[in-house]
């Protein structure tokens, strides 16, 4: 039986939302190619997190199952995929039309969870999520533009949400057998092998790069990886692949007003009422979901 955690896992939800609000805007700010801008991000995570790992966790490994490693090893291909569509979709549409496709995850990880892990939702809890889909939707909706690149980019975010929907699925189970720190550890080292085997196969040079770029890539890794998705890991423990995914459905509001004071996108009035749309969702989801088993 699972421990009590720490502190509240919803309040965990709050930090790590606001956390991964950072990613589309440091992505924004480099020009670097999106499987080099992922390399870098989860390669400085990993390095970061290493120190502690050889210091309290490095027995964890011999009690990794077969059955782990090879759950670790597909959710690390998820996530180097998922980084790598939605980084790359960022060159083509803008941040709010991007961030609200990468979040439609709720739609991908309802049916993966009923057919993978026979979870279920309640009445309620559909209603909160396609509410907050919706809100995520409208705010979005201005900036959608048919056809073109912009059209390209939306398609890469949508492929983006069922990637990291997969990386989720496939870590849920890992996550409550190991620490946070091993397990994230070990699929974030897992996912920058991949990476770095896509950017060498397609030729992209790993240095130089100018300061500002590296100082992104750090951030990468610190806010929305290590606050954001390792936070996110550790929560997962104790609360539903559902619910990870539609709290992240907040991500829109942060990244809208981020992206307001350091692009100098405009907040739009579509923008304001789906935050509103989005926040009754996502509560009306957590206060009323109680998924069971089949």
């Amino acid at each position: 039986m699972n421990k009590q955690p720490i502190f509240s896992p919803y309040l965990a939800l709050v930090i790590a939302t606001i956390a991964v609000s950072t990613s589309a805007i440091f992505v924004k700010l480099t020009d670097a190619p999106a499987g080099v801008i992922a390399t870098y991000r989860l390669l400085f995570t990993v390095l970061f997190m290493l120190p502690f790992v050889l210091w309290k966790h490095a027995h964890e490994i011999k009690n990794i199952s077969a059955r782990d490693w090879g759950f670790s090893a597909i959710a690390g291909v998820f996530l180097a995929l998922h980084f790598i569509l939605w980084f790359e979709s960022l060159n083509y549409t803008s941040v709010a039309s991007s961030v609200v496709l990468v979040t439609l995850q709720p739609l991908f990880s309802f049916v993966g969870a009923y057919f993978f892990f026979k979870e279920r939702v309640s009445l309620e809890g559909i209603i909160g999520c396609l509410l907050a889909v919706a809100g995520s939707v409208y705010i979005g909706w201005s900036d959608f533009r048919i056809g073109g690149t912009a059209l390209l980019g939306d398609i890469l975010a949508l492929l983006g949400a069922a990637t990291v929907t997969g990386y989720w699925l496939f870590g849920q189970s890992v996550r409550k057998r190991l620490s946070l720190m091993m397990y994230t550890f070990v699929v974030y080292t897992i996912s920058t092998s991949v990476l770095l085997a896509y950017d060498l196969s397609l030729g992209f040079a790993l240095y130089p790069y100018p300061g500002k770029d590296w100082l992104v890539f750090i951030g990468l890794a610190v806010f929305p990886t290590l606050l954001g998705h390792t936070v996110f890991n550790w929560a997962i423990k104790w609360l539903s692949v559902n619910t990870i995914s539609v709290a992240i459905l907040g991500e829109p509001i942060g990244a809208a007003i981020l992206a307001y004071f350091i692009l100098g996108e405009k907040i739009t009035a579509a923008q304001l009422i789906g935050t509103a749309v989005i926040i009754s969702g996502i509560y009306l989801f957590m206060r009323y979901n109680q998924p069971t088993a089949r």
